[in-house]
C-alpha cells in the first residue's frame, strides 16, 4: 500500500502550490493564504515551516506535509 507520501508526490509532485495544497486540504487557496497568514495556530505554524520561496512563487515541500497528515496536526 502506498504512503501518503507516495500518493501527494505522485499526485503533486516534491513541491506542492497553494491550489495543490488547498485541494489536499479542502480549502480554497485564498482561504488557505488567509489562515497560514495567522501564525497562531499548531496547525498553521507547522504548515508555514513547509513553505519555501522559489522566486516569487511560494510552495509547500510535500513530503512535510506528508508527514504532517499522517502525525494528524489539526487546525
Amino acid at each position: 500500500m502506498p504512503t501518503t507520501q507516495e500518493i501527494l508526490t505522485a499526485r503533486c509532485g516534491i513541491l506542492m502550490t497553494y491550489e495543490q495544497l488547498g485541494e489536499v486540504m479542502h480549502r480554497s487557496p485564498e482561504a488557505l493564504r488567509i489562515t497560514l497568514s495567522n501564525n497562531r495556530t499548531e496547525w498553521a505554524r507547522s504548515i508555514n515551516a513547509a513553505k519555501r520561496q522559489w522566486g516569487r512563487r511560494v510552495l509547500f515541500r510535500t513530503a512535510d506535509i506528508a508527514r504532517l497528515i499522517d502525525d494528524g496536526i489539526n487546525n
